[in-house]
């Protein structure tokens, strides 16, 4: 007899994007697709200093058990780190630790999610977030999207339609768009969430790496502009893309009954989250090495970014069109087509691939409707010289495309 696994499995499949990390063996391969921070940002003295202290100052604390929401001294420097970007009034009892940020989206997924729910995403949104919410059973609807983050007055007019469990956004150099939303959406996201009654879902684990200006506050630090807003927000955080993923230090600030009842869940899937790395993270915070991590970071990232989106252009030309990112690690890009010119990403991946250059296509990026014409590029791992050889290598890979190439050639 085989295994008889639970239905929820055959609403989602396995992620396109880990499958294409399988065709990156090959030496020599230049890779764009990996939508994580490089590693030799990492502050690695700063670590080591403070899972030291978190071994000499409280041993017993780092290495036992510990509470499902979080160690205590963590919560109260994430609460002063959020205090710090402009979030007033939240206490340490308002947030819980998660392992990630992931977990938190999971366990929203679990809480709120009931077989045929309907929930709100962008077109496109974190492919992660596409799978988590369909294993729970939900049915997801997609919100349009711009340069400047997802079209408010569309979003209104699927919320009065779809009356929707939650609306998930990612407001600040999302994944993968690199979108920054703007100060005027922000506010009226809030508005939608208390004007119907919908719980609004922010992720931000993006949102320190700005390489200018700073972006407009959080829609967590735009609650108290919107009176009763605040009740029907859940603000998700990570430390993952900023001090390292390997932590799995996030947190969720939440209304006190989905909390308590996520806390619960919580208990179910892993009792709490690493006490080691949850110590080790609170010294860090506590020393208070963070904002130069930060300026290290975005300046490094500015750089690459810039000369990627330079190369584009210089390449490939009218071949393609983005929006130049202000933050995060990701260029959003169209292939237009131009000139009879290769238009479909999965076609132009597979091309690539052959010419030794790795970037991740946009499909599997949408919930419903996918543009097939769309690519994200990450220039965070790799160094200019190597974005400048990527791209070239791009233009011998549009070049040696056959017209108008479809992907009903080729799948990645």
């Amino acid at each position: 007899m085989p295994l008889q696994f639970a239905d929820r499995l055959n609403n989602v499949e396995t992620s396109a994007i880990r499958e294409l990390f399988k065709l990156l063996g090959k030496p020599g391969i230049i890779s764009f697709a990996g939508g994580f921070p490089d590693s030799a940002m990492f502050d690695v003295e700063g670590i080591r200093e403070a899972s030291s202290l978190a071994l000499s100052q409280e041993p017993g604390a780092a290495l036992q058990y510990g509470a499902t929401e979080g160690y205590g001294p963590l919560r109260e420097q994430l609460a002063q780190f959020m205090g710090q970007k402009g979030v007033t009034g939240l206490s340490p009892d308002q947030l819980i630790v998660t392992t990630g940020s992931q977990q938190a989206l999971d366990l929203i997924g679990k809480t709120m999610i009931s077989p045929g729910d309907k929930v709100i995403v962008e077109g496109p949104t974190f492919l992660a977030t596409i799978q988590c919410f369909r294993l729970y059973g939900a049915e997801l609807i997609s919100a349009p999207v711009d340069g400047h983050g997802v079209d408010t007055e569309a979003l209104e007019k699927l919320i009065a339609e779809h009356q929707p469990k939650f609306v998930y956004v990612i407001p600040t150099f999302g994944n993968p768009t690199g979108a920054l939303l703007t100060l005027e959406r922000r506010k009226k996201l809030l508005e939608l969430a208390v004007k119907y009654q919908t719980l609004m879902v922010e992720d931000d684990p993006y949102g320190d790496l700005y390489f200018k200006d700073e972006p407009p506050p959080s829609l967590l630090a735009l609650s108290d502009q919107v009176p009763g807003s605040r009740d029907w927000l859940v603000h998700c955080g990570s430390l993952s893309k900023v001090l390292s993923p390997g932590l799995r230090v996030g947190w969720m600030i939440a209304p006190a009954e989905l909390l308590s009842r996520a806390v619960m869940c919580k208990q179910f899937s892993d009792a709490h989250t690493s006490t080691f790395a949850q110590a080790t993270a609170a010294q860090y915070l506590k020393a208070g090495r963070m904002p130069a991590t930060l300026d290290k970071v975005r300046q490094v990232y500015a750089v690459r970014a810039q000369t990627m989106c330079d190369a584009l252009r210089k390449d490939l030309g009218d071949a393609i069109s983005f929006v130049q990112p202000q933050g995060g690690l990701f260029v959003w890009a169209s292939l237009t087509g131009a000139g009879g010119q290769v238009n479909d990403g999965n076609a132009f991946a597979k091309m690539a691939i052959d010419k030794g250059v790795a970037f991740v296509p946009g499909a599997p990026f949408y919930c419903q409707n996918p543009n097939h014409s769309t690519l994200r590029f990450s220039f965070a791992t790799v160094g200019e010289d190597k974005i400048l050889e990527g791209v070239d290598r791009l233009k011998q890979a549009m070049h040696s495309a056959p017209p108008n190439s479809s992907a009903s050639s080729v799948s990645v």
